[in-house]
């Protein structure tokens, strides 16, 4: 079986209409039975196209021993090889590719690509000899050679011209989708904040009910902000800035992380820290690191099971991760988490801008630490790991 990539050439010198013409041409000007368009790398020699009168028995797909074929020597040299007849010819008299495939005269020219790089041949041989030697018959192959690697190479363009017009479809359609979303995600807030505003304008008594419930929308507008800015500076190649030092009290700081997220969440969240050494970071960055993990746990997961989040650190490094019950992730999915925009089927009312776990993934590497998730029938975990001295090297 073919690998692929050979699969593939056999596939594009199909796809040239010109070529079994060609073929049929340099057997009628040369009155040679066989005729082939050869892919031949250090390898391989691989059948592509071929025009056969004289039962040689290769098809599309066929392969020769490469290292038998004077092919090789021209993929090597880079010089066109013509025999107008072995038994006479003194290079070629005694050389054992003749006699093993039966042929007296024979005729093959490299097909080069446009950046200049070989590809393969356009050969011929015919148990008989015949009259090659001549500008008419060397310049046919020639020109039929560059006619050859000219399709290949109109074809590398036609599909690098389908791959980039389909990229755009793409990128309008996700940018489509993220303003849609951003719209979304930005009104509900927006409306808490206006029908606050009327209600404590009219009621002043209500203040205290209202103001709470305004003060997590501006806070939700400012995540969404952030993310967004953080977003684009990853985007634009800068990365995220960061500002580490080492964390004396991070856990401290982690859980106050966690008391924020859960303090009107039906979910039971268990936080477990064991710092046994200092950690270097950011830990405004970790903070919101674990903010938008928390925030995917508990959006996601399953009510009736608890969220663990766990940090650790020792003289190998600072681990925090995060798992929650519910519906396995498939692995096609888990590869695509950690894209922009990328959110997975669901639910429309927990459509988000999908860039919460893009950020987490900056914030890692920023910090010059690495995310995985794995999923199974009992748990997701998502989980950061900081290998000690990290920082620096990042």
């Amino acid at each position: 079986m073919l690998p692929p990539s050979y699969l593939q050439d056999v596939q594009a010198v199909s796809g040239i209409e010109a070529v079994p013409r060609i073929l049929e041409v340099v057997c009628r000007a040369t009155g040679m039975g066989f005729a082939a368009v050869a892919r031949v790398t250090e390898s391989r020699w691989v059948c592509c196209s071929v025009r056969d009168e004289i039962g040689f028995g290769l098809k599309p797909g066929g392969e020769l021993q490469v290292e038998t074929t004077l092919c090789d020597s021209i993929r090597g040299q880079g010089e066109p090889i013509f025999i107008d007849h072995v038994g006479e010819d003194g290079s070629y008299c005694g050389h054992p590719t003749p006699a093993m495939y039966g042929f007296q005269s024979y005729a093959s020219v490299p097909i080069r690509r446009s950046d200049g790089s070989f590809w393969g041949t356009l050969c011929a041989i015919d148990p008989r000899p015949a009259v090659l030697k001549t500008p008419a018959v060397t310049g046919m192959f020639e020109l039929f050679a560059q006619l050859i690697a000219f399709h290949l190479d109109a074809q590398d363009k036609v599909r690098a011209s389908e791959t980039a017009l389909l990229d755009a479809r793409e990128t309008a359609q996700l940018r489509e989708q993220f303003i849609a979303v951003l719209g979304h995600d930005l009104r509900t807030p927006l409306q808490t904040l206006q029908m606050g505003t009327m209600v404590v304008s009219r009621s002043p008594e209500k203040s205290a009910t209202m103001l709470p419930l305004m003060q997590r929308s501006v806070n939700r507008m400012a995540e969404l902000v952030d993310n967004l800015m953080d977003f684009a500076r990853g985007r634009l190649g800068a990365g995220l800035a960061i500002s580490p030092r080492e964390q004396g009290d991070l856990g401290d700081q982690l859980r106050h992380v966690v008391a924020e997220l859960t303090a009107t969440t039906p979910f039971a969240v268990n936080y477990d820290a064991d710092l046994q050494a200092p950690v270097v970071c950011d830990a405004a960055r970790i903070g919101q690191l674990l903010s938008n993990l928390l925030s995917n746990a508990l959006k996601y997961g399953d009510p009736q099971q608890p969220v663990r989040v766990v940090v650790r650190s020792d003289a190998a490094g600072f681990v925090l991760s995060v798992a929650n019950g519910g519906a396995v992730i498939p692995k096609d999915v888990q590869d695509r988490l950690f894209e922009p925009y990328f959110r997975g089927a669901t639910p429309k009312h927990q459509e988000g801008l999908g860039l919460g776990l893009y950020i987490v993934t900056e914030i890692a590497r920023a910090h010059g630490g690495s995310m995985d998730v794995k999923s199974d029938d009992r748990e997701t975990v998502f989980t950061f790991r900081l290998p000690q001295g990290a920082v620096a090297a990042a």
